[in-house]
């Protein structure tokens, strides 16, 4: 009896765990052994991050644990660290002990994107993207905690600088995360006596001329509106050139002081395709066939935000790296590789650009779908409605839908548990205390 295949999946996102799912229900059990190897024990679904950050969605109802929807998959956690198509392994190290060496007979490789920064002085010190739920429970802490601070404080600089929000790019994570938790602060305000909403400082810097490019011209100009409307201070055609110590300088002159900087100016490929050998375009994204294999390296599958594949409905240019695409080209990937082991014919991928949605906060949104532009209350519903129908398995759905359906019976909850960023704080700093044998010091959370 031959021995099944083996399939590696390396990443599980979008295009990672949908494919696998799709080969764990064509694949019979004997066919192959399919592998998924992930840096994390779950998939987060990107698009209700904002929400997430905002509280109207609990955290845990966003992420899709891979082990529980991929009951035939082996899931391993790591981080893979090189890739050698020729020999066909893959290098995995575990998040603790020696690492360990991968063999396959077909390789997925999706690793997905990370934060695009750039070598601006503090950057890297003061600012915090918003691409995993890590990072979106952390923001939604923290600017609670700010408001905590600013409400305790006689300090007026103190004060400034805690109200002081900062947001770098004005694409779909950097308008809806600062909509929604701009939308949350303001909620939160009428728990604290000393702040008023107008107190605060929302900036959101844009290099570009426009914000929202995903929803067209027209949209985007509403949404800038809707925004200034609100107290938020828009600067398009503008460039964050430092932010040493939380003073952040803009290239128009401007000077903020902050503990509060967004970074959400674009994403770049997975470092790790660089590292494999294979062939990458201009911007570093592995170069794909119609058909989703890597060029010149058949057996090696690949899509999503780290691949440059061809986008048939506009010959010579590329797909977006958009979750729309990822779903479907995982899809039209998963049966590839099925194609691929019973000796059948490959299928291009190839689909034709929807629209977009994108959330403003309670009741706010903005949307292109099929050519047709809604905003306010209805662009609101449709989003909730396409994401609520994307989001993986149905105990999710009911979850989310639970979530929504008690927001609109009771107010949010704006406790701050600024300590889950670091938890082993408060003992270390008791043990601390009892080994010099003198009082505790104040903590700042």
């Amino acid at each position: 009896m031959t021995e099944p295949t083996r399939v590696l999946i390396v990443g599980g996102g979008y295009v990672g765990m949908y494919a696998a799912l799709r080969l764990q229900r064509e694949l019979r059990r004997h066919e192959a052994r399919i592998t998924l190897v992930d840096a994390d024990s779950y998939m987060t679904y990107q698009p209700f991050l904002p929400e997430a950050a905002a509280g109207n969605v609990e955290p845990r109802h966003v992420v899709v644990s891979l082990r529980r929807v991929l009951d035939r998959c082996r899931i391993l956690n790591g981080w893979v660290v090189g890739v050698d198509p020729v020999a066909r392994t893959v290098d995995l190290r575990p998040h603790g002990g020696p690492g360990r060496v991968l063999e396959y007979d077909i390789l997925i490789l999706a690793p997905g994107s990370v934060s695009r920064t750039l070598p601006i002085p503090g950057l890297a010190e003061c600012g915090i993207g918003f691409k995993n739920l890590e990072e979106a429970i952390h923001l939604r802490n923290h600017v609670l905690g700010q408001l905590d601070l600013a409400d305790s404080t006689t300090d007026d600089a103190t004060r400034a600088r805690a109200l002081t929000f900062v947001f770098v790019g004005a694409g779909f994570a950097g308008v809806e995360a600062l909509a929604e938790l701009e939308d949350m602060a303001h909620d939160a305000c009428a728990y604290y006596p000393t702040i008023e909403p107008g107190q605060m400082r929302w900036i959101l810097v844009e290099a570009t001329d426009r914000i929202l490019p995903e929803v067209g011209p027209e949209m985007g100009r509403w949404t800038l509106e809707q925004l200034r409307g609100r107290g938020v201070d828009v600067r398009i055609r503008t460039r964050l050139l430092s932010a040493v110590g939380g003073r952040v300088v803009l290239d128009d002159g401007t000077e903020y002081d902050t503990d509060t900087l967004v970074w959400t100016a674009g994403v770049r490929p997975h470092p790790l395709v660089r590292a494999t050998g294979l062939p990458l375009d201009a911007a570093g994204r592995l170069k794909a066939t119609a058909e989703l294999t890597v060029e010149g390296a058949r057996d090696v599958f690949t899509a999503g935000d780290c691949a440059a594949v061809p986008d048939l409905t506009r010959p010579g240019e590329t797909c977006a790296p958009n979750a729309q695409n990822a779903v479907r080209q995982a899809r039209t990937l998963a049966d590839n590789v099925v194609a691929t082991l019973r000796g059948g014919e490959l299928r291009p991928y190839r689909h034709a650009y929807a629209g977009s949605v994108a959330g403003l906060g309670l009741h706010q949104g903005v949307a292109q779908i099929y050519g047709h532009k809604l905003h306010g209350m209805p662009a609101w519903f449709m989003h909730r409605t396409y994401h609520l129908s994307r989001v993986p398995t149905l105990n999710k759905k009911v979850r989310i839908l639970i979530d929504w359906t008690l927001a609109l019976l009771f107010r949010r909850e704006i406790v701050s548990l600024g300590q889950l960023s670091d938890p082993r704080k408060e003992f270390e700093r008791a043990a601390r205390a009892d080994r010099e044998g003198r009082a505790e010091e104040p903590v700042l959370r």
